[in-house]
């Protein structure tokens, strides 16, 4: 199995300062692996849990649906859900509510395996409100959304930020910790890796922030820093370190959500 070491280096623009972790990710083809990916949120039910088996790296990014697992989530309160299948690998939530504060434990059975994710749902950070910032760049007007929030007044809050304009959703990963800002009011850019995306006057960008916990970051801001892009949502042909166990591919999230959208003008 090839291994590649990436060297993360996190550039504090204010503060000049940075650090490095290295990370190991698999490179192999991941042909019939388990793929996991579920959300619980703030927002009512029902949620969702898609399970679909993996392709080859030089295979199309079709996933074939797993239709007959036995999927599971329970909350620390005792709440035991066994979840219905709906279609294309989703099985639906049947009881189970996302709080903010609640841990979720979920288990997937399938061909005898079975794969367990658990993921706590962080208390909410309100997203206060949007603006815009334009840059002058080779005499081009570059426009950027600037979300503004409150970090919590303690180091372990995550976010990620899901960006759409006029509909249509910019693929670029853009998560954030605060190690930087931890407890202030937070005022950065939303900068776009999506060669396709082009803010201009008079479009309308819509902004969903999540809050999530470690894990969740950590796997995202691994797909931000591997891919530079990518659908906000899904896997890619590489593994980034995740919550499930057994080697699934995937992740399961237990986040709040809101979102804001602003006119460009």
């Amino acid at each position: 199995m090839k291994k590649i070491h990436f060297i993360y280096i996190l550039i504090v623009a204010v503060a000049f300062t940075s650090c490095e972790k290295v990370i190991e990710v698999d490179t192999d083809g991941n042909n019939n692996t388990i793929v996991i990916e579920g959300n619980i949120t703030n927002t009512p039910p029902p949620y969702f849990v898609k399970v679909t088996s993996s392709v080859a790296y030089s295979q199309s990014s079709v996933y074939p649906p797993v239709t007959n697992a036995l999927v599971i989530i329970t909350n620390d309160a005792g709440v035991r859900d066994t979840l219905t299948y709906a279609n294309n690998g989703l099985y639906r939530t049947n009881k189970i509510i996302g709080t903010p504060g609640s841990t979720y434990t979920l288990n997937v059975t399938t061909n005898n395996i079975v794969y367990t994710a658990q993921s706590k749902m962080p208390n909410v950070v309100i997203l206060d409100s949007l603006r815009s910032i334009d840059l002058k760049f080779r005499n081009e007007v570059q426009y950027n959304v600037i979300p503004v929030y409150t970090d919590a007044q303690f180091f372990g809050n995550g976010y990620r930020f899901i960006q759409t304009i006029n509909g249509v959703q910019d693929k670029t990963y853009v998560v954030w910790n605060d190690n930087v800002n931890n407890g202030l009011v937070n005022q950065r850019p939303i900068r776009t890796r999506d060669a396709d995306v082009k803010i201009k006057v008079g479009d309308v960008v819509k902004v969903e922030m999540w809050c999530i916990d470690e894990n969740v970051y950590r796997y995202f801001y691994t797909l931000q820093e591997l891919t530079g892009g990518g659908l906000g949502g899904g896997v890619t042909p590489t593994n980034p370190p995740n919550n499930i166990s057994n080697g699934a591919l995937g992740i399961f999230s237990a986040h709040t959500t809101q979102q804001k959208s602003i006119v460009i003008k």
